[in-house]
């Protein structure tokens, strides 16, 4: 049965909005673990628009379930999280002028860059997952560098306006978490997921876990945290 990895980066994203210190992502994370989350995920940005490392120290604390840090990766982005050790790091691409992570970690590109990251985080004991498209050529290149798992990025299919664009991103999703289970990848899914769109993936047993954050947080808004965990997490149990 797939799991549930939820995403409080927008509960910052409201408390940074008036430079206050509510509402609080770790009570967020508290919340979704006792309405049945299976992991807690924040991104720690660089230029730290959400997220704040005072954040990821105190959910380090915190987490009964396990803590997922997405980062850049970058000498400072490992430092803190080498320090804190999370149970697993993602790494993610990151632009300053994206309002969201707008695809996947070219990793063909920079693949010596990544696989010295991975390297550097699995020697600190924590496992490393990387956030890419679902691209054949790009899974085989985090095997190749010996990532312990991948998250495929799922956004061009939730983004999809028409019906044969859905199709067409969905069976990329497909043949993508086939070839990564094949190579004994763990495999993660995440990115735009909400409650309609995460029925379609009902059967593809390859996906261990969802990282869902915006539809959950923007539910919250108006039936309360706890709530909407519990109804993202009865339909992933579903699928």
């Amino acid at each position: 049965m797939a799991k549930l990895a939820v995403n409080v980066d927008h509960i910052a994203t409201l408390r940074e909005a008036r430079k206050i210190n509510y509402p609080d992502p770790v009570t967020a994370a508290m919340a979704a673990e006792t309405a049945g989350a299976d992991g807690i995920v924040v991104h720690l940005r660089e230029d730290r628009r959400h997220i704040q490392e005072r954040d990821v120290r105190i959910l380090r604390q915190m987490v009964q379930t396990k803590l997922i840090l997405e980062m850049a990766s970058t000498p400072e982005m490992l430092g803190i999280a080498l320090n804190i050790k999370p149970n697993i790091i993602t790494l993610v691409p990151e632009k300053r002028s994206e309002l969201t992570t707008e695809g996947g970690l070219d990793i063909i590109t920079h693949f010596n860059n990544i696989k010295e990251s991975v390297k550097h985080i699995q020697n600190g004991g924590i496992k490393v997952s990387i956030f890419i498209d679902p691209n054949l050529d790009q899974i085989k290149h985090a095997h190749k560098m010996g990532a312990d798992m991948i998250e495929i990025h799922t956004g061009a299919f939730c983004d999809a306006l028409t019906e044969e664009m859905q199709e067409k991103e969905f069976a990329r999703i497909v043949d993508a978490v086939k070839i990564a289970s094949k190579l004994k990848l763990g495999v993660n899914a995440g990115h735009g997921l909400g409650y309609h769109s995460i029925k379609r993936f009902k059967g593809l047993s390859e996906i261990d876990e969802f990282s869902i954050g915006h539809s959950i947080v923007a539910r919250a808004t108006i039936s309360g945290m706890e709530q909407a965990v519990r109804d993202m997490a009865a339909l992933i149990k579903a699928l």
